[in-house]
């Protein structure tokens, strides 16, 4: 019997204790909500670019797939994209409506996806499958104007930045993370210097502002799917 009793007290004071370490931990479904602003350092003024921050979980850090919970769908209208920037899951399906009353046609011979849609009319569409990630950089090889960028990424925990370049990146679940940054106008090598590694528990984590060492560049010239220089008068039926 004293043995049963001092088992007994045992176990009450094993369960007693493990009741306050489950109070320190969060709880179930709790995330942390991260923020940060980019700023560049060259003087001058700069209008809202582009640009998109990710979080890519490191080992022991589990989040939720990123899986197409909607119709992706990039316009030509007005001699446009629209919109300009879109950010999907790899795997996703993107159409390419064309809203114009003449023809387009949309390629990307870049980084990222490869792909080559050909002339198609007003009123049809045609799609593409982004299997991979990356950027992709897409223009029309009618209209030199055109252009938009495709980023598909393997994790949800994205944000694109506002009119006031700062990001807000919400119900992001507690762990370790490398941070990237994608802004147009940039070189990789500038952009791939702005990674952060930050942990991540619960609440808001203010990362402040970001400086960004250089300016990003107007939007440099492309030549045609070809490779030659787009024809400054073209004389084509398919162009109005």
């Amino acid at each position: 019997m004293k043995n049963m009793r001092i088992a007994l007290a045992i176990f009450v004071a094993l369960l007693a204790s493990d009741t306050l370490r489950s109070q320190d931990r969060p709880p179930p479904g709790s995330a942390a909500q991260l923020r940060l602003h980019i700023a560049f350092a060259q003087p001058g003024k700069y209008r809202a670019v582009p640009a998109v921050a990710w979080l890519e979980p490191l080992a022991g850090t589990i989040v939720p797939p990123f899986v197409q919970h909607e119709t992706y769908t990039l316009t030509q209208k007005n001699r446009m994209f629209l919109p300009h920037l879109q950010v999907i899951p790899i795997g996703a399906v993107v159409q390419f409506p064309n809203a114009d009353p003449f023809f387009h046609n949309v390629f990307s011979l870049y980084d990222g996806k490869r792909f080559d849609l050909g002339l198609y009319e007003a009123g049809s569409s045609k799609s593409v499958t982004f299997s991979r990630a990356g950027v992709s950089y897409i223009f029309c090889n009618i209209h030199p104007e055109m252009s938009a960028v495709v980023l598909a990424l393997p994790t949800p925990l994205f944000a694109m930045a506002d009119p006031q370049d700062s990001f807000e990146l919400r119900n992001v679940p507690p762990g370790d993370y490398k941070l990237h940054l994608w802004i147009e106008g940039l070189p990789s090598s500038v952009v791939d210097g702005m990674t952060r590694f930050v942990h991540l528990s619960t609440g808001v984590v203010d990362m402040g502002t970001l400086i960004i060492p250089t300016k990003p560049n107007r939007p440099a010239g492309h030549t045609n799917k070809f490779g030659n220089e787009y024809d400054s008068h073209p004389k084509s039926p398919y162009d109005h």
